[in-house]
């Protein structure tokens, strides 16, 4: 585990432990972040392909970092909505989510994720409107 994955994990984001989410980097000029999943096989449909809900929690998980680190940790984004569109079958395997802060203003902030397999097929694309709030710590 890198020591990037470790922070997001000790962060109390223990939930990242079910999506299998792996930090990859940050681009602080374009306030966006690139992460890796693995969906664990309990959350594969009959079908082959990841549950929506997981999918949705990978595109929120993906769209609330890049926030968090362009802001050095001091604040979080809580959701007023999102918005998820699936574009292909989100199938069992690797996974790469990109998010990005698209606006940024004192009050709300706009926000944008994508979800790709290895092969760069893009699979579902999401929004979100949301605030920009102290950053919960551990003893909250």
């Amino acid at each position: 585990m890198s020591a990037n994955t470790e922070r997001l994990h000790n962060q109390g984001a223990a939930h990242a432990d079910l999506m299998g989410v792996e930090f990859d980097h940050f681009e602080a000029e374009r306030e966006e972040i690139t992460l890796r999943f693995a969906a664990p096989d309990s959350v594969i449909t009959p079908r082959g392909s990841v549950q929506g809900g997981l999918v949705a929690g990978f595109l929120d998980e993906v769209m609330g970092w890049p926030h968090v680190w362009a802001t050095e940790q001091r604040e979080a984004p809580l959701n007023l909505d999102i918005a998820m569109t699936l574009l292909r079958p989100v199938l069992a395997g690797p996974l790469v989510g990109k998010g990005r802060v698209i606006r940024r203003g004192r009050r709300v902030i706009f926000l944008e994720g994508e979800l790709f397999d290895e092969e760069g097929n893009r699979l579902a694309r999401s929004t979100s409107t949301a605030i920009p709030t102290p950053r919960p710590t551990g003893d909250n």
